[in-house]
């Protein structure tokens, strides 16, 4: 169960070398001792990613998970739930690519649409039914801000973002009353190893201070969250923009 200082006794993370996933669990983990699974694909990654939380104090688990394959997501995470109540799911994998029209494959746009949405898709659904039978528990959905307007230099992975969104959005709203809650999250640029490519962009921000947001809105119960904060009214602007001037913005 989650605590009355919105701690956490259990947290899977899927996305188990995710830099956002893994500062929410860092962060909780300096609140008090913690069960955490991370579910990743098998890897250097992932072993020291839990070896450097079980030296900071956490009990730690780890399973393999691919989220572009869904056929075995429904037995994985039952088979995880099997093994305790899990009070916090964070979903924190996705791709992101270099997006020119004539550089982009089709086999290359169907594999990050199938991990960004699809694989989203499969896991919220399950992790829901799971915490429902339990009676209790938070769901936290890393989406993005570029899914509120999708730009046309990066419209793959922010049409995938768009759909992840009003997912986990619905599905919130499905849950009321459950005892289940969603949050959403919308971070801006992120500087983690996923964007170390990529020039920062305007309010650019860091997995720590998402971390602090997750963690504030699963405490207070909040259902969305944009990081930093001014990025709510920025976005609001920009999504009442004419076409013709959004085309133009060098975002």
């Amino acid at each position: 169960m989650i605590d009355a200082l919105g701690t956490p006794q259990s947290l899977l993370l899927l996305g188990g070398t995710s830099d956002i996933g893994l500062a929410i669990a860092y962060r909780y983990l300096s609140l008090r001792r913690i069960r955490i699974v991370l579910a990743g694909r098998a890897s250097d990654r992932l072993d020291a990613a839990s070896a450097r939380l079980i030296a900071a104090g956490a009990s730690v688990e780890t399973v393999e998970f691919d989220a572009a394959n869904t056929d075995p997501h429904e037995s994985l995470i039952e088979g995880i739930f099997a093994m305790g109540d899990i009070d916090v799911a964070v979903v924190a994998f996705g791709l992101l690519d270099q997006q020119c029209i004539g550089d982009l494959r089709p086999s290359r746009a169907v594999e990050i649409a199938r991990v960004n949405y699809l694989g989203a898709v499969s896991v919220g659904v399950t992790l829901a039914r799971a915490m429902c039978r339990q009676g209790h528990g938070a769901i936290v959905a890393l989406s993005s801000v570029a899914g509120e307007r999708v730009r046309g230099s990066n419209f793959l992975y922010g049409s995938t973002k768009a759909g992840m969104d009003a997912f986990y959005t619905g599905l919130g709203d499905c849950l009321a009353g459950s005892g289940v809650r969603v949050v959403v999250v919308r971070p801006g640029h992120v500087r983690t190893k996923m964007t170390a490519h990529l020039p920062d962009a305007p309010l650019a921000t860091t997995p720590d201070a998402v971390a602090a947001a997750v963690t504030n809105a699963v405490w207070s119960g909040r259902q969305q969250v944009w990081v930093p904060r001014l990025m709510r009214p920025v976005m609001s602007v920009l999504r009442h923009l004419p076409r013709s001037v959004f085309r133009r913005l060098p975002l």
